[in-house]
């Protein structure tokens, strides 16, 4: 994974996709927000600024609106253009209520095979 830990693996573009657009619905189901907030927001699920692609975002945004799981519309702002707003739906909600179970289950997958890997490893020391 080179010089420095990330959460994703090479060339598993679609992989970090899917897991921004849970970490969107996360952060819209706390407050509604515009693209450029969230952007700042997933760093604290391990996105990196400076890998971060904006164009991504938005586009993962309008993928998630045509699939209904958000809703957005234009608000002035008293400085500046205007911003389009992400608000999650009814939907969303159920689809992130769903991608968590998901991502539990696999944890506890996940724990068993480090485990069990760590505890081999510790005997054949």
């Amino acid at each position: 994974m080179g010089d420095r830990t990330t959460i994703f693996c090479p060339g598993a573009r679609h992989h970090m996709e899917r897991f921004m657009e849970i970490c969107l619905l996360f952060l819209l189901s706390k407050e509604d927000s515009h693209g450029y907030t969230l952007a700042d927001k997933l760093t604290s699920f391990g996105f990196a600024k400076e890998e971060l692609n904006i164009g991504s975002l938005y586009r993962v945004l309008r993928k998630m609106e045509k699939d209904s799981y958000v809703t957005s519309k234009w608000l002035e702002g008293n400085q500046g253009p205007k911003k389009r707003v992400y608000q999650i739906t009814e939907k969303g909600e159920g689809i992130l209520k769903q991608w968590i179970q998901i991502l539990k289950n696999r944890k506890m997958r996940i724990e068993k095979l480090i485990n069990s890997y760590d505890s081999i490893k510790k005997i054949k020391k």
